[in-house]
């Protein structure tokens, strides 16, 4: 009974070997080409959690973003917001696709960080029967000529980072709070066009604040 459980034992520790060996031979080609399929799926985990409030978004919006380029100077953002329906008829929700350059940071002392510019577009919708993106055929050729269901806004800000030193992470890396100062399509729009009335320059801008916290 002994030398057949010894038997047993060596032919599975033969073919745990083989199957290693099998493995180990693997070309490189292939090798590579899993590793970069891994890192593709693994390159799709959100990295940051976000909450904003106001910036042509809603009331607040919360959604995640990812990191990414040489220094990390890129970020994309998927956000979903909030509408109360203050004189409507019932509140909406937004969902907003955000685009952030960040050309330097600025190291400071106790982990803290500064970025003295953020710029970027994003594209955000509004959810509802009563907007469109293209005119109605109940309305004129050409009565409206803008979307009232998209809009194409865009930014520039600043933001203040936290680092979380290394022997107290628990889940977040480190904490930043953000202001930006954006504006619309739609209201450049109604700049240039109705030149005559009183929207200026220090009008079509909106003031929007912010946290974002990095995971890793």
């Amino acid at each position: 009974m002994n030398t057949r459980l010894l038997i047993f034992n060596l032919l599975l520790a033969l073919t745990i070997a083989s199957q290693a060996q099998i493995d180990t031979m693997d070309s490189p080609k292939y090798v590579q080409r899993v590793n970069r399929y891994r890192s593709d799926w693994e390159s799709l985990i959100p990295t940051q959690f976000i909450i904003q409030n106001a910036g042509n978004m809603g009331l607040f919006s919360l959604g995640v973003g990812w990191d990414y380029g040489r220094k990390n100077q890129w970020e994309t953002h998927l956000l979903f917001g909030y509408l109360p329906k203050y004189k409507s008829t019932r509140p909406k929700m937004t969902m907003t696709i955000k685009e952030t350059f960040i050309p330097w940071r600025l190291t400071m002392k106790k982990g803290w960080e500064f970025e003295p510019l953020t710029t970027g577009l994003y594209l955000n919708t509004i959810f509802g029967h009563e907007f469109w993106a293209s005119q109605p055929g109940r309305y004129p050729d050409k009565y409206y000529d803008i979307s009232t269901k998209f809009r194409l806004n865009v930014f520039i800000g600043q933001r203040i980072t936290k680092i979380v030193p290394n022997n107290r992470r628990k889940f977040v890396k480190s904490v930043t709070l953000f202001y930006e100062l954006s504006t619309c399509d739609l209201y450049i729009r109604s700049m240039i066009w109705d030149w005559k009335s009183d929207v200026h320059f220090r009008n079509i801008f909106g003031l929007s604040l912010g946290a974002k916290m990095q995971f890793f």
